[in-house]
Formats: C-alpha cells, sequence, structure tokens
C-alpha cells in the first residue's frame, strides 16, 4: 500500500497507512532537523511503504532519534528495521520500557529518559511525560515537542475510517463513535479507565499543546487542552466510572 504523507506543522510529517480490512489508519511522524526523529516506527509489515514515505522528506539513514509511547507492534515494531539503515539511530523510550521490553528486543541500547527528560534535536526540544496506563501500558509515556507545542498522544482520541492528515473539526465526536464501537467487541478495553486516568489527561491539556499528532485518525489544531480532557469524559462514560 502506498503511505500519504503531509506537513501538519513546521518541519512535521505525518506518514499513514490505511488498512482497509481494518478501517484504520496507522500513522508514524517524522520531525525534520538536524537530528531526525522518527515517532513511532509502525508496523514491520507496513516498513517499506512508511520507509518510502520518509524518503520524500529525508534520507531515512540520517534518522537520530525513534521514539514511542509503549511496547506495542505499531508503537515499535519495525524498530530494529530502522535501526538496521540508520547506523546512528537511537531509541529512546521510558526507564520502564527499556527495563521490561525494550533493552532485550532492540539490536541497539536505548536511551533511557526519564519523566521531564528533555532531547534537543537542533530546533526542536522534546520532553518526555510519564503517563503509566495511559493510553495503556505500565511503561507507557508521550512526547511533547516544546517548541512548536505539540503532543504526539500515542492511542489517545483515536478514530476510525481514512480520514484527512489534519482537523480542527469534531474529533471528540468521531473517537466517541469509534470508540463505542469498539467496546461492544473482541478490542474492547484499549485504553483502561483507573484513578490516575484523568489527572494525567488533565496534566496533557495543561501543557496548552497547539497539535496533537494523533496516531490512528486525524490529527488535530485547535483547542486541545479541552479535546483532553473531553475524552477524559469519553473513558468514563465507556467505562461506567469504573476506577480502580
Amino acid at each position: 500500500m502506498t503511505a500519504t504523507i503531509d506537513e501538519i506543522a513546521p518541519d512535521l510529517f505525518r506518514i499513514t497507512c490505511f488498512v482497509e480490512a481494518a478501517n484504520f489508519q496507522f500513522s508514524s511522524f517524522l520531525v525534520r532537523d538536524d537530528e531526525p526523529m522518527l515517532y513511532h516506527t509502525n508496523l514491520r509489515g507496513l516498513f517499506p511503504d512508511i520507509k518510502a514515505g520518509v524518503e520524500t522528506v529525508l534520507d531515512p539513514s540520517t534518522i537520530r532519534w525513534v521514539g514511542f509511547s509503549h511496547f506495542e507492534s505499531d508503537e515499535c515494531g519495525a524498530l530494529n528495521d530502522w535501526l538496521g539503515i540508520a547506523p546512528h539511530a537511537e531509541p529512546v523510550c521510558s526507564f520502564v520500557g527499556a527495563r521490561t521490553s525494550v533493552g532485550d528486543f532492540s539490536d541497539r541500547p536505548p536511551r533511557v529518559l526519564e519523566a521531564d527528560e528533555r532531547i534537543e534535536t537542533g530546533s526542536h526540544t522534546f520532553r518526555v511525560i510519564e503517563t503509566k496506563h495511559v493510553p495503556h501500558g505500565w511503561d507507557a509515556s508521550l512526547m511533547f515537542e516544546e517548541t512548536a507545542s505539540t503532543l504526539f498522544c500515542s492511542d489517545l482520541i483515536g478514530q476510525g475510517g481514512n480520514v484527512e492528515a489534519l482537523t480542527e473539526g469534531d474529533i471528540i465526536g468521531r473517537s466517541l463513535e469509534y470508540n463505542e464501537r469498539q467496546s461492544e467487541g473482541p478490542m474492547s478495553g484499549a485504553v483502561p479507565f483507573t484513578d490516575e486516568t484523568i489527572p494525567i489527561l488533565e496534566s496533557l491539556a495543561n501543557l496548552n499543546p497547539k497539535t496533537l499528532a494523533c496516531m490512528h485518525g486525524s490529527s488535530f489544531a485547535g483547542d486541545c487542552g479541552e479535546a483532553l480532557r473531553d475524552f477524559g469524559t469519553i473513558l468514563e462514560r465507556i467505562n461506567g466510572k469504573t476506577g480502580h
């Protein structure tokens, strides 16, 4: 399949494959800089397509950093494929991620980022936000690019369908529809609701991001803080306010 490439913010490229059988988009995000950052390696099966998309922006061998939220195939399944073509690339992950999965899985030792640690890539500054179990996984973290105020929010506010790259519209309505549909089948419970979910989402909202780089579905430019808070309401509704 052919990946679509869209510059959704200055030097931020959304590289997306739509898997028709799942009616679902899988996005990787490439930040063009002195030390390029790829966020989400994507699935191993999509590596050739995502790589071809990266090649329209820069030489894939120059990628310096490979980031992801948590250990899952669409997050980091193609990690070693990227490390194989980018000789100076380092995976970046949380301490828990390195200890439980990435340190063993990766062909190259990861750069372990503590909560709120920053990476300078040239004109961009990335800060890791520890978000255990948000969207899911003990090792979960999110990345906030401080220069352009972009939150790479992984599976948060996911939407189905082959939708546009960036929207200012009702992303929450779409996400509610998608999550309600998912809750009725075997893929229910993708984003758990615990006592920490709302405080974590509130802390993300307080970053006042200008763009939400969503892995599944459209990215969002608008009142991102309100969108994150509204997503918390969705999770409460779907999970019956059963925090534990």
